[in-house]
Formats: C-alpha cells, structure tokens, sequence
C-alpha cells in the first residue's frame, strides 16, 4: 500500500513508497485495532524531518514513513478491545509510544526520563500517512460522528491541552488560583486552539503575534471574543498592560527570545507554559535580576510542556465538541489547505512551506470517505 516516507539524515528525500498492508495480529493477546486512514494533517515537524534535522527509522527499515496527525474509521478490532471501539468507528490515534522509563509503565510516556522515545511519524516508529495502519487499542482514541469533519485537528488540539492541563494542574499549589485572563504567544495551529480552549475555561484571551491584523488567524481570535496584538505595532508588556495581568501564558511561537518577554508580563501566582521546541544556539540580553525578582515575589511559575497523554486526547475532543457548540463553524475555519491523494507530497510539502495563508495543511487520503467539506477551502 501507499505511504509518503523519507531517508532519515537524507535531506529532502520525501517520496512515496509502497509498504505492507498490517494486520491485526501484529498486535498480541486481541488489542489490534485495524484504521483506514481518512486524513493526514502535517506541519513543522515533517518539514523538518524532510529537512534531516532529526528522526529515525524503524528497526529494520532504512524508511520513515512521516507524519503524526491522523483521522481514521475502524476497519476492524481484536477480540479484547473495548466496546467504545468499533468497526466504523471514527478515530485518532495518539503519538508517542511507551519506552522503558516508570512513567512509560503507567502509560506517560509522554514525560519519559529515557533518552531516545518512540514517536509515530517522527522517531523509530513509522505514521499515519499511509492507506491503512494497525495499532493497539490503549492508543486509539475514539470521536463522535459529529466531529468527522474536524477530527484532524485533534492531534494538535491534544498538545495545548497538555499545556493548559499541566498548568491548571501544578497551580493547584496555590489552593484558590482563579485565572481570569491568559495570552497565547503564536496565531499558528496549536496558538489558535490554545486560544479556544482558554476561552472554552473562561478566560478573557489574548493572541500575541508578528503578522498585522486583520487576516484569517485575527479574525478568528476575535470570532472567539480574544484580542488579537501585533508584535509589529506592540509589545508584549504593552499588550499586558492594556488586557492584563495575565494568569496564565501558552508559548507556542517557537522564538525563543519571547519566553524571556513573556516571564516579565506574566502576573502575580501566574503560569507561564513553554510548548516550542526551539533548534539552534540564538543567545539573546535579558533583564535577569527583573525576572528573578518577579519570580520570587510574585509566586509565579514555568513549566515545559511536549506531547500529550491520552488524557489529554481525551479532554481535547471534550473541548471540541464544546467548540462545535458553542463558536459553530470556527474549527472548520482552521482546515484552510487541503491537498488529495498521498501522490500529491510535493504540493503537500510546497503548501506548508511557501503559503503564508495556510493554517492547517492536511492530505486527503480517501476522497471518497468524506462528504464534500463546507466553509473555507
């Protein structure tokens, strides 16, 4: 069957290659889910590994194939798996698998202490673009009909989930935190649905980005009833002292110089949640005794944050069914790119790096599988 791959440490090297078809015995004791895969979303990360900044592949394949944001329907299941998992069922299937640390055995891999992990489309693990995969059912995460639309977004809605549940979970130190208002650091796809969920917990919501409004990612923080602040016409201790202080802020611009920006803005008791990788040796001036200071006095606190638990899954297609409710039509707004047919990789890879429109790339796999989508196209 069809799957788009690379030659790890080879750059540029996406091609598409045929791989076999799995089967559900390739998963012990009847926990095999059979997926036929619907959409594929893609973002940063292939771009990078295509670039052979990093990944791995599997034992035994000199191929990886790429990609980490699934949608799929059961085809099949083993005898053991639970009844919330059928056959027609709409899926997703989470991405990092379990390694050897403590945390790995308890199924929280995604805090493992070992240093080489298990990622599904990124490290020694092949993903989701491909026409079928087999996977064991404590990672198949299951979506009502309702969201088949924008089911696709899940894996990047799991990873501000974490971010934000993290958060809300270690200010449980402070016994009565209530947060009032929060920022988020970034307009791109994981900004965009961290905005969702503040705002979806009650939170008055500020998006702080480079571009100048109005365009799409503006008009949907605003759509949400956020404000949107352009780096390019002000800064972010402006920003927090117009709509601040804020209680609680999500980085997920991947420049690092902000974070130092953002521990300066945060308030009182507040949480500052970093959520980008950031590659390279970029050394920047920062007031340190200021945000030493404020740290100590303040109470205040960051934490790191990547990949997510299945609980975070989980809460993620809870906040998605909120969003479909509540701000009707938004989500469909972010799926701005669609491209058709795994043949189609270059153009996929074309639109993530080149379309500066494009909020959410994704490739559909089966045409057929969808009824024809509505909204922005």
């Amino acid at each position: 069957m069809k799957a788009v791959a690379v030659y790890p440490g080879k750059p540029n090297s996406m091609h598409l290659t045929d791989i076999p078809m799995p089967s559900l015995d390739e998963v012990t004791d009847g926990h095999g889910v059979l997926v036929k895969v619907l959409r594929v979303g893609v973002d940063g990360t292939d771009k990078e590994i295509n670039d052979a900044e990093y990944g791995q592949a599997p034992v035994g394949s000199d191929v990886l194939v790429v990609g980490h944001e699934s949608f799929g329907q059961v085809i099949a299941v083993g005898s053991n798996v639970p009844s919330t998992i059928r056959p027609g069922s709409y899926v997703v299937a989470s991405v990092r698998r379990r390694g050897h640390s403590a945390y790995d055995d308890i199924g929280l891999q995604d805090v493992t202490t070992d240093d080489e992990y298990y990622e599904r489309g990124i490290n020694l693990c092949h993903g989701y673009p491909t026409e079928y995969y087999v996977d064991h059912d404590r990672y198949i995460v299951p979506l009502p009909d309702s969201l088949k639309d924008v089911g696709v977004l899940l894996e990047p809605t799991s990873v501000s989930q974490k971010g934000l549940n993290q958060g809300y979970e270690v200010q449980r130190r402070l016994k009565i935190w209530e947060p009032r208002r929060g920022a988020v650091l970034g307009a791109g796809t994981i900004g965009l649905l961290a905005a969702m969920a503040m705002r979806l917990r009650g939170l008055e919501v500020t998006c702080f980005s480079r571009r100048k409004a109005p365009y799409l990612n503006s008009d949907l923080i605003e759509e949400l009833g956020g404000h949107y602040v352009s780096s390019s016409e002000r800064s972010l201790a402006d920003a927090s002292a117009a709509y601040g202080p804020f209680d609680i802020i999500l980085d997920a611009t991947g420049f690092s110089p902000l974070v130092f920006e953002a521990a300066e803005a945060l308030g009182k008791n507040g949480v500052l949640v970093l959520a980008s990788v950031t590659g390279g040796d970029r050394k920047v001036e920062v007031n340190a005794d200021k945000i030493n200071q404020g740290f100590v006095l303040g109470n205040k606190l960051m934490l790191g944050t990547v990949n997510a638990s299945r609980a975070d899954f989980l809460s993620g297609v809870t906040d998605l069914i909120k969003a479909e409710a509540l701000f009707p039509g938004w989500l469909k707004k972010l799926l701005t790119t669609p491209v058709y047919g795994l043949e189609h990789y270059e153009e996929m890879l074309r639109q993530l790096t080149e379309n500066r429109e494009a909020i959410k790339v994704y490739v559909e796999v089966d045409n057929n599988s969808l009824p024809p989508r509505r909204g922005v196209g």
